[in-house]
């Protein structure tokens, strides 16, 4: 989907149309706290990102109000609304006939793998149909729930992923097996998923820029360099992807966390909280599907940004929002004295989740 949350909120909100939209933590004029979770396309011409501090957020936006160009549309998200949005749009995924495997892999992205191919077609005809199938779900989307998708066909997934993003918003790329190499040839290594910011400074002092640059290590030097993983390196730089579309692998937890207001050490803030957030573990989970968990995790930031996290693996199978509420707390209070935080450090961020679902 094409900047999710701020496309919902434009959608339902026509005073905003056409506002450079930014849902996230509150601003608060530029003090305040926490990150952009989106941004849609006129934000981003100002230099807004996800993952952004929402204080350099609002930076950005008052450096272009004062150019004279259109001030942004702060928004704090209504995560539920977003959530149910999503389950009809990959309800209208799953639905098509052709549709043979479905993996969601977040809110707002799936892969599927689909299967138009027949003796009728030649190999060329059957490439034309899968952008067809492609077409006419873009239109059926747009016309069930008034909002525009990118999709990337390929012939696997990584293939299928770098190409959705190619030409956003409203977007439809198609990679032909024999024109891979072509197509990932100038592309930053960045494109590559798994490539993060570390492996990038490393590829970047050989003088490693571009895709087709990588492709030209040798296996040997990627593996001496990045050991197993360079190995999956030499292969994602010729697109090469054997994993496949994996609906099992759709969930393996439910979590939420919160960038408090305040670093506090504050007991009755922390409780409150942390009750908040195990009932919208819970409400989420009970909607998943899932009849069960075994494991409640309890994730802690400093006010200096260190993270810990802390789990509870249950000897039987639970499903109450008191369970997660009492093991979640039962794992914050050592946070609260000498036994996890011996320097007395504030809180500025909570977080919890349930795991091994059945």
């Amino acid at each position: 989907m094409d900047a999710f949350f701020a496309a919902v909120e434009e959608r339902d909100n026509p005073r905003f149309a056409g506002r450079p939209i930014v849902v996230g933590a509150d601003p608060k004029g530029g003090a305040g706290r926490g990150v952009v979770s989106t941004a849609n396309y006129a934000a981003r011409k100002y230099g807004i990102r996800s993952a952004m501090p929402i204080t350099t957020a609002w930076r950005l936006a008052e450096a272009a109000r004062t150019r004279g160009e259109p001030a942004a549309v702060f928004l704090g998200g209504g995560f539920r609304k977003y959530a149910e949005v999503s389950d009809c749009i990959m309800a209208i995924v799953r639905a098509r006939p052709a549709v043979v495997a479905f993996e969601q892999v977040s809110v707002d992205e799936a892969y599927i793998e689909f299967s138009i191919f027949n003796d009728q077609f030649s190999k060329k005809d059957s490439w034309n149909k899968a952008k067809e199938f492609a077409q006419d779900l873009k239109r059926e989307i747009y016309r069930k729930e008034r909002l525009t998708c990118s999709i990337g066909i390929g012939p696997n997934k990584i293939v299928a992923k770098i190409a959705s993003d190619r030409e956003k918003p409203d977007g439809l790329t198609v990679v032909r097996p024999e024109e891979i190499l072509n197509f990932l040839a100038p592309l930053p290594v960045r494109v590559i998923p798994g490539i993060g910011p570390k492996t990038e400074a490393a590829l970047a002092r050989r003088r490693i820029h571009t895709v087709e640059a990588l492709r030209a290590l040798p296996l040997e030097v990627l593996i001496g360099e990045f050991g197993r993983y360079g190995g999956d390196l030499y292969r994602k730089a010729r697109g090469e992807d054997d994993a496949p579309v994996a609906e099992d692998d759709e969930v393996k937890s439910i979590g939420e966390q919160e960038t408090l207001e305040e670093d506090t050490k504050d007991m009755n803030i922390l409780t409150e909280r942390l009750k908040a957030l195990a009932a919208e573990v819970h409400r989420r989970f009970a909607k998943s599907g899932f009849r069960s968990f075994r494991t409640v995790v309890l994730t802690v930031r400093f006010a200096d940004f260190e993270t810990k996290s802390r789990a509870h693996t249950l000897p039987e199978p639970a499903a109450t929002r008191i369970i997660i509420e009492f093991e979640a707390l039962k794992l914050l209070l050592p946070f609260l004295d000498r036994r996890e935080n011996p320097r007395g450090k504030k809180i500025r961020l909570l977080g919890v989740r349930v795991e091994k679902l059945t």
